[in-house]
């Protein structure tokens, strides 16, 4: 009988690598590549971690007529401007200015002002209900003033410390010199709604001219 040749042993290794399947589990499957994902598909979740998350909203394109207007700018107001004192004028000579202010403060709180409302100033010597108060010291004589409840008295070169009432009466009591004619300019710009200035009309007219 004819011997038949051997085949050729080929070696494991010669095959390459194989793969044998552990007992009780199959193969797996090749994983297919995932392609691009649009923005409206959701992104599957992780397996224990929960529910899928959802995928975020796409995003806006923002036109030029979609953006909000730009604020108007906010219009400044003129600061309105206090109008002028009424300015009255009783004739009287400078011994009688007090008693002419005297008078013209009785007039007004029977018309039926408030004490409250009325400020006298003197330019010369003070009111002699003012020289009574000073005599118990300037804080009491103040405090009337702060008060706010009576007439008060002053001269003409404290009424920056007078607070501004509606009703101003000014008793010219002494020379319209330069300084008192400044200071009676001045308390017609600080007048609320009347100033009454008892004096001698020319010099005061000079005055406020002359000041203005």
């Amino acid at each position: 009988m004819p011997l038949i040749p051997e085949e050729p042993q080929i070696s494991e290794s010669a095959q390459g690598p194989r793969v044998i399947p552990a007992a009780g589990r199959t193969a797996s499957t090749p994983r297919p590549v995932p392609g691009p994902r649009s923005a409206a598909t959701p992104r599957p979740g992780s397996p224990g971690r929960g529910p899928a998350r959802p995928a975020p909203p796409a995003q806006r394109t923002h036109t030029a007529s979609a953006s909000p207007a730009a604020p108007a700018p906010a219009v400044r107001k003129a600061p309105e401007e206090r109008p002028a004192a009424q300015f009255q004028l009783i004739p009287a000579s400078a011994d009688g200015a007090i008693d002419a202010a005297e008078e013209t403060v009785d007039l007004l709180l029977d018309s039926g002002r408030s004490p409250g409302d009325i400020l006298v100033l003197t330019t010369g010597e003070q009111h002699p209900w003012a020289a009574h108060e000073l005599s118990f010291g300037e804080t009491t004589y103040w405090a009337q003033h702060d008060a706010g409840d009576d007439v008060f008295f002053a001269r003409t070169a404290n009424a920056e410390r007078c607070a501004s009432r509606s009703v101003v009466v000014v008793a010219v009591n002494s020379d319209l010199d330069e300084a008192a004619a400044r200071a009676l300019s001045d308390v017609r710009e600080r007048a609320g709604g009347l100033l009454i200035v008892c004096g001698d009309p020319k010099k005061i007219n000079s005055a406020l001219g002359a000041a203005a």
